[in-house]
């Protein structure tokens, strides 16, 4: 067991399909069957079941799956700490959508910037096709973004996830006490796809088919102005709305009987790539710095110790 198998195995989790996990590790797709294959026999159980071409964890697959997202953090942890602090290079090049750096990156960057006052941060902004694609081609050291990528040669860790509150201007009292489900197509309702998350899929379905939207657009944080003009009602990520400059001169409307699915966002970086060695405090939430090297290298031996006896004791 390596993490190189754990992260394909938690590629086809989420993608539930070899073949397009293949494509989206961009190695062979006998590689994925057997590297699979290997995670069963080694762990004794079948962690899918397999229907024509689409796969579903099991519920041996299920429960190993939050196994699986801890060793490869642990291992990221551990790798960074060691190479990071090899290196006194203070240089970032960092890629962002437009969002994510409104909500939350902007503020780490500052932060960055008046602790290291002679780092330099190289920063894109741009949509996720483009940054990941400027990261594997060594153009970027790390990424935050809305869709995950589990990528040989990568690691991938969670960076926040928030809520999405429903806004409209002030001085609207029309659904001060809150807005129920089937009221929604009464609003003119201004529409973000938020980033390919399934999000935007989400808020769609919410109306009826074919509903005309008085606005859409592809990056919530440009939604502000005309919300607080009165040209309609949007869902905004929480983080957004707690910079005073974006949430005055709005309101947020109580969900009475729905609530939409949290935003989750990631940070995405190559291996080959070592950072300063505090970059962590700086830009991830829960950053779970391990100190020593060796300790975590015994902790995963353990963990994987563990594992492999557990899903043969309990089969």
């Amino acid at each position: 067991m390596n993490t190189e198998t754990l992260r394909t195995f938690i590629a086809a989790a989420q993608i539930k399909n070899f073949t397009k996990t293949a494509e989206h590790l961009f190695i062979a797709q006998s590689t994925v069957t057997n590297r699979i294959l290997d995670l069963e026999s080694e762990i004794g159980k079948p962690l899918f079941t397999r229907k024509h071409k689409q796969i579903e964890l099991t519920e041996a697959g299920l429960q190993f799956l939050d196994y699986a997202k801890q060793l490869v953090d642990l291992e990221t942890t551990a790798l960074q700490t060691v190479r990071s602090s090899l290196s006194s290079d203070e240089r970032l090049r960092i890629g962002t959508t437009n969002t994510i750096y409104e909500c939350r990156l902007q503020h780490a960057l500052r932060k960055w910037m008046k602790a290291k006052p002679l780092s330099t941060i190289i920063l894109n902004i741009g949509h996720t096709t483009e940054m990941i694609e400027s990261l594997k081609k060594g153009n970027l050291d790390m990424v935050f973004s809305f869709v995950s990528f589990y990528g040989d040669g990568y690691w991938c860790r969670p960076y926040y996830s928030e809520d999405l509150c429903l806004v409209c201007t002030a001085d609207d009292t029309t659904w001060a006490d809150g807005i129920s489900k089937e009221n929604l197509p009464e609003i003119d309702y201004l529409f973000s796809n938020f980033a390919l998350q399934g999000l935007g899929l989400y808020i769609r379905d919410l109306f009826p088919k074919h509903h005309r939207f008085r606005l859409e657009i592809d990056n919530s944080t440009k939604l502000p102005a005309y919300i607080r003009e009165g040209l309609g009602y949007t869902f905004l990520p929480a983080g957004l709305l707690q910079d005073p400059a974006v949430s005055t001169g709005i309101r947020i409307i109580p969900l009475l009987d729905f609530a939409p699915p949290k935003i989750d966002s990631y940070c995405i970086m190559r291996r080959d790539r070592p950072l300063p060695i505090d970059w962590e405090d700086f830009f991830l939430c829960d950053k779970g710095v391990i100190g020593h090297f060796v300790l975590v290298l015994v902790a995963m031996k353990l963990v994987f110790i563990w594992l492999h006896r557990h899903f043969k004791l309990f089969g």
